[in-house]
């Protein structure tokens, strides 16, 4: 096309290559960044602001939860593992999320999930009991089912042709999220862990009036289609390239579940303060700000798109690399260096393939029932984390009984090194590059 379909020409597109290395410098990049925001429609800058609140919303109270049940509350590490997971897992089971996304529209679902994920974090602030923190980790994963799925499907579907940099620009969205969220929960959890859930609540309320008023209606792919629901299931479940693509990245989640789960009980253990889990989460969000754009664009001009997801996987897996090495001797501050070097390297893994899976998975749909896409995938990723965190729990457990501190970080090493194994199988000939697909169909086999 030689249109884009906000309308811009030909000349903003080149602009997405060019201003990403605008600058030498952070505040430079961030500048470029800003500048790349500027070049997207209406709709899609109302997502990517919608993805800065919901990332806050959850953020606030993510990752002082496991902390809060384990520490304040005295449960076992495999229990809140399970109990957090739950999560992530209904939300890839509630696959009719997606699904109704592409029948009755992306703007409802996303307003619905932003209403449950607002009940959800309320009943955190209620109770602390395992039945009713099942409950409402099982109804925040749903909300996600609801809202996931639409948000990527409308983005996917509004920006057709910029794909890959328009889910960049969700990629530093989330960043910012990820490094205003848990500093804002600091202070409130020194006050009462209630009120950062309702904090939360209150973010995820404003957020879905605001989508509300904003957010221009979007048709799904299947608007007014009369065949049953299922029949879209059953499209996506017989695209043997997307179950492959989307087999190969199930380990992947369990990785970066970690940076919410895994190295803030780290943090804790090495540290004892809040001060450690700000550094951690800032050197996250700081890397993507300042690098998500035009590392993308640095990946975009030498590999295709497998390739640069298989080179961050690798990233991703050898993370954990400074978690395995002999303990560094020192006060807290010298002993954080291993976690966050895991939290850095890790972070610029997960930038390395974030866009280029959520393109893969809306080339791989081919246009068709893209929000029934992103919910299988939802699921699939559901049970990577389960695995990934009970795989987790059973190699800390054994490494207490066999003296052998590095055993979880050599399984996550482990499941990261597969993972990129496996989806170099699946991408050979370089079948799940945009061109191939569009030249073979989506239902090949890789």
């Amino acid at each position: 096309m030689d249109e884009l379909p906000s309308g811009r020409t030909d000349r903003a597109r080149r602009q997405t290559v060019v201003l990403p290395f605008a600058g030498r410098v952070g505040w430079r990049r961030m500048i470029a960044t800003l500048r790349l925001f500027k070049t997207f429609g209406r709709p899609a800058q109302v997502l990517f602001i919608n993805e800065v609140g919901t990332t806050i919303g959850l953020l606030m109270l993510a990752p002082y939860l496991a902390d809060h049940l384990v520490h304040r509350i005295g449960m076992a590490v495999w229990l809140v593992g399970i109990i957090l997971g739950l999560r992530h897992f209904s939300e890839g089971l509630f696959i009719i999320g997606g699904t109704l996304a592409d029948r009755i529209g992306y703007k409802p679902m996303i307003m619905a999930g932003c209403v449950l994920k607002a009940l959800g974090c309320g009943m955190f602030a209620l109770s602390a009991t395992v039945p009713w923190l099942i409950a409402a980790s099982v109804l925040t994963g749903v909300a996600s089912a609801l809202f996931v799925p639409a948000n990527r499907a409308y983005l996917a579907k509004e920006e057709s042709e910029r794909k890959v940099d328009a889910f960049a620009m969700f990629s530093v969205c989330r960043r910012i999220g990820v490094l205003v969220g848990p500093l804002a929960g600091i202070p409130l959890v020194q006050i009462d862990f209630r009120l950062v859930c309702l904090t939360s609540v209150g973010i995820f309320v404003a957020l879905t009036v605001a989508q509300w008023r904003l957010l221009p209606p979007c048709a799904g792919t299947e608007a007014g289609s009369d065949r049953p629901i299922w029949a879209d299931w059953r499209e996506a479940l017989s695209n043997r390239a997307f179950l492959g693509f989307a087999a190969t990245m199930f380990a992947s989640y369990a990785l970066v579940f970690q940076i919410t789960f895994g190295l803030p009980l780290e943090v804790r253990h090495v540290s004892g303060g809040q001060a450690g889990m700000t550094a951690l989460f800032m050197i996250s969000a700081v890397l993507g700000l300042a690098g998500q754009v035009r590392l993308i664009a640095w990946c975009e001009k030498r590999w295709t798109p497998g390739q640069a997801m298989v080179r961050g996987l690798i990233v991703m897996g050898v993370s954990f690399v400074p978690l395995m090495l002999p303990p560094l001797h020192g006060g807290p501050v010298v002993r954080l260096i291993p976690i966050l070097a895991c939290a850095a390297i890790l972070t610029v893994g997960t930038m390395m393939v974030f866009p280029f899976e959520m393109a893969t998975i809306a080339n791989l749909a081919d246009g068709r029932v893209i929000g029934t896409y992103y919910s299988v995938n939802n699921l699939l990723s559901g049970f990577g984390i389960v695995f990934g965190n009970l795989v987790s729990a059973a190699a800390l457990g054994l490494s207490h009984s066999m003296r052998m501190a590095s055993l979880p970080w050599m399984v996550l090493l482990l499941l990261g090194l597969l993972s990129a194994a496996a989806l170099k199988f699946v991408d050979r000939g370089d079948r799940l590059s945009p061109a191939r697909l569009a030249a073979q169909g989506a239902g090949a086999a890789p």
